[in-house]
């Protein structure tokens, strides 16, 4: 049975985000297990390929700051790069990318295949197992032992 730190059940964009959060934060010797029904489907983007625009801009530009993806990805696959609302307040304004939509899932996917930590596992997730764990009262609590 292998054994990791963290089990991220699902590939889209979120779950990548979070492996790869994980994986750093776990730090050398770390492990992270992301399942996904299909790993040639990771960074997917839909029929607009677009990263960014007022509100999802404000978030891309978050996780940039934390190190994540998204933004990384989009530099690489990006076609046009544009600042939305230039002609209204600070406020409202918003950078958005179009990308190479096949582009910007072939990066993602070399990213994380470029993270030793990360391991990503073709499959479903039916169960998670858990286990007691003693706690520091009388009681215990259940832990992720795994997942089916």
């Amino acid at each position: 049975m292998e054994r990791f730190g963290v089990i991220v059940i699902g590939g889209g964009h979120a779950g990548v985000e979070a492996a790869w959060a994980a994986a750093s934060a776990l730090g050398a010797g770390g492990r992270v297990a992301l399942v996904t029904m299909d790993p040639g489907k990771i960074g997917a983007m839909s029929c607009n390929p677009a990263i960014g625009g007022l509100a999802k801009g404000q978030m891309v530009r978050e996780i940039d700051a934390l190190g994540g993806v998204m933004a990384r990805a989009t530099d690489h696959a990006g076609i046009l790069f544009k600042v939305l609302n230039m002609s209204k307040g600070a406020a409202v304004r918003g950078p958005r990318a179009q990308c190479d939509k096949y582009h910007y899932a072939a990066e993602v996917q070399r990213l994380l295949a470029s993270c030793a930590a990360i391991e990503v596992f073709a499959g479903t997730v039916d169960d998670i197992v858990t286990s007691a764990v003693a706690g520091s009262s009388s009681e215990s609590r259940p832990q992720c032992a795994g997942v089916r």
